[in-house]
């Protein structure tokens, strides 16, 4: 929510700054210059990304609605349901928490626990799990980053490409300063979904990224304690202390 209310935030300067400049609103407008940058933009990361990261960087776009950083409380709850589970009934008692559990994270792990993993070899696969989740999210989210890279430039292009047309008008003189305004649009757009679009998109997935992979930590270690037979109240201890 905070992102939507920025991109209105962002949207409401601009119209206000551009009447306070006494320019006509519909200077912000053109249908050519949002097709020449839009498409260039696009088109550039098409080139350069591979479809599997493509569409990863696409899933990523969920995040602006739902985080995937749910509270570590809800976490520590369900990993210490699972130790006492596990103390009263035996690991095997622990088939229905795996089907019912909705974390694709913790129920690879409850399922590693289920199957017998020893804590030292848990915690290995488990480590190299969550490293490659962020590494395969942070390859998505730098998408974001090359787009913030390629407007400007594809911006630029477009005013060119408007300059060029308005040196075809150099006979109308009273068409050269609309015209000219018009060819910096493209520009203004560039610029303006770079560092109000792309680039905070990219630099707010990197830190949710960045969470995760913290929350990730904390499970491992209440998971690791889980196998070794620790107490609930144990496990709750570990998965509250700063994983590093």
């Amino acid at each position: 929510m905070l992102t939507l209310l920025g991109w209105g935030l962002a949207g409401a300067a601009l119209v206000v700054g551009c009447l306070l400049k006494g320019a006509a609103l519909s200077n912000l407008l053109s249908s050519s210059a949002c097709v020449i940058v839009l498409g260039g933009t696009v088109a550039a990361t098409l080139a350069q990304t591979p479809a599997s990261t493509l569409r990863r960087s696409i899933g990523l776009t969920r995040w602006l609605w739902r985080s995937p950083v749910a509270p570590l409380e809800d976490f520590i709850a369900r990993v210490s349901t699972a130790a006492r589970i596990a103390r009263r009934h035996g690991v095997l008692a622990l088939q229905q928490l795996v089907r019912e559990e909705p974390d694709r994270f913790l129920r690879h792990g409850l399922q590693l626990v289920l199957d017998g993993l020893d804590p030292v070899r848990l915690r290995k696969v488990l480590e190299a799990r969550m490293q490659t989740i962020a590494e395969e999210d942070l390859e998505a989210s730098r998408v974001f980053e090359s787009m913030g890279g390629y407007a400007p430039t594809v911006g630029i292009l477009g005013a060119v490409l408007g300059l060029m047309a308005v040196m075809q008008q150099l006979d109308d003189p009273q068409r050269l300063g609309p015209g000219i305004a018009a060819a910096f649009t493209a520009t203004l757009y560039g610029i303006g979904a770079a560092n109000l679009v792309f680039l905070p998109l990219a630099g707010k997935f990197e830190l949710l990224i960045a969470q995760r992979l913290r929350q990730h930590r904390a499970l491992t270690d209440g998971l690791v304690a889980l196998a070794a037979g620790e107490s609930a109240q144990s496990i709750g201890w570990r998965m509250q202390s700063d994983p590093t």
